[in-house]
């Protein structure tokens, strides 16, 4: 038996920021009242900092099987933990596909292996295995590509998107891109040169009609559905009537990149979906503010410098998040673009009660004790050289940010620490993350938050 005492920190409950003594037992939260001079095995003086719910993130590409010279879970979990991500759902385009429930159990085997945070793995929908996505088990959900993807997973046939909407019972995601808009967009160009032509060939007409057909699908047969990576404004204004089935993601690219950023970012932004005008960046703040978007997840999906330095079509579109990602929205608080209260909501809360995950994304008693301290008069600069991502680069490079995670608790273990003193990062090699359970029955993000921590 473990008993950690975090002390005088402000602790991010889901109704108010108040200044409490944590007492973690056994990898739970045990109190969030405790005496200050409670027994414990390790005390820890948190004063003049912030207890935050371990961030989930709820859509990444950790590249593992089959693509590892980009990223690995390894590498990734680390960054995860260093950006104060206790939890990720990875999306099913490795290689092989996760499109079976064998080859899911094999990445939750990995996860197991390697990962030092907590980790999920979506089942990917093709046009042949419905069979597949009506027996698996131990997934957030299934995800479907409506536009280009990898493998087999474009769904873009009207008959296979009805099966899989009306005959599975898993919460679906996806990405909603449509085929034949980025197709006669591209043929409409005489001579793609320039990245820019990224955005008009994957422009806002492609994301608004997939995601029209998508909630139209969602609505008729009842089935909940989380939008991923909204990019337009123009999407936002159809969210709205979610009907206790939509939800929706906005991703840190589309809220801080737009189309004016290309000369200077080149294909480091080069995105699926594309990055849109400053317009879109704003109708994105505003869908999060009014509750029309409810997550913010990174979309993390990193290539390596030399196939992103590639002249465009030829370049890949993704780019490495996971570690930032926090930083970058503790320093919208800083500058009084949005509370930490609904930093906290988008980034830990939210996903959790979308995916129904058991214990995740509060700081009450019963919950997993999956925590990350943060400073948050910290500025630091981002840097390519210190990205724990295997790519080692990030977007954000150059820029300093206010606002960053100083320590990281996964499941009541300390798993990364800020040396302030060497300013390098340090992690616990001994820790791993569990496999994340859910319990669909839950009803999702509309239901009712009422004693989910176990």
């Amino acid at each position: 038996m473990t008993r950690t005492l975090i002390r005088h920190a402000h602790v991010a409950f889901p109704d108010a920021i108040q200044r409490a003594n944590i007492l973690v037992k056994d990898g739970r939260i045990a109190a969030v009242d405790a005496a200050e001079h409670t027994q414990a095995d390790e005390v820890i003086d948190a004063a003049g900092l912030h207890l935050l719910p371990g961030v989930v993130d709820d859509q990444v590409h950790f590249r593992e099987p089959g693509l590892t010279h980009k990223e690995d879970l390894s590498h990734a979990s680390r960054a995860c933990a260093k950006g104060g991500v206790t939890t990720f759902l990875e999306m099913p385009n490795t290689v092989p596909n996760a499109t079976t429930c064998e080859r899911l159990h094999s990445k939750l085997e990995l996860g197991k292996q390697h990962s030092l945070v907590n980790y999920g793995f979506y089942i990917g929908a093709t046009c042949e295995n419905i069979d597949e996505l009506r027996q698996a088990e131990r997934t957030p959900g299934i995800k479907i590509f409506i536009g280009s993807s990898t493998g087999d997973l474009l769904v873009d046939e009207q008959d296979a998107l009805e099966r899989i909407f009306a005959e599975t019972t898993l919460p679906i995601t996806a990405h909603c891109e449509d085929e034949s808009t980025i197709r006669r967009n591209t043929a409409s160009i005489a001579e793609i040169t320039s990245v820019a032509d990224h955005s008009r060939i994957r422009d806002q007409e492609a994301a608004l009609i997939a995601t029209r057909r998508s909630l139209d699908l969602a609505f008729r047969h009842q089935h909940r559905f989380h939008v991923l990576h909204v990019s337009t404004a123009a999407e936002t204004d159809i969210l709205g009537d979610h009907r206790n089935l939509i939800t929706a993601e906005a991703c840190p690219h589309h809220l801080f990149f737009n189309i004016n950023d290309y000369g200077r970012l080149g294909t480091r932004i080069q995105m699926n979906p594309s990055i849109k005008t400053a317009d879109d960046n704003q109708g994105l703040w505003d869908a999060l503010h009014q509750g029309r978007i409810q997550v913010i997840a990174t979309d993390h999906a990193p290539h390596t410098l030399e196939e992103k330095s590639q002249p465009y079509p030829q370049s890949p579109s993704g780019l490495p998040a996971v570690e930032n990602s926090l930083a970058l929205l503790l320093n919208e608080v800083h500058h009084g673009r949005c509370t930490l209260e609904e930093v906290v909501r988008w980034m830990c809360d939210a996903p959790a009660r979308v995916w129904d995950i058991i214990g995740k994304g509060r700081i009450a008693p019963g919950y997993d004790a999956d925590l990350v301290l943060v400073d948050l008069n910290c500025s630091r600069t981002v840097l390519d050289e210190q990205q724990e991502t295997k790519s080692r680069w990030s977007p954000w490079h150059g820029e300093e940010l206010t606002g960053w995670p100083t320590t990281t608790w996964v499941g009541g273990r300390q798993v990364f620490r800020w040396n302030s003193n060497t300013e390098t990062a340090e992690f616990a090699a001994d820790v791993r993350g569990t496999e994340a359970r859910f319990d669909h029955a839950r009803g999702g993000f509309w239901a009712t938050p009422e004693g989910i921590g176990t």
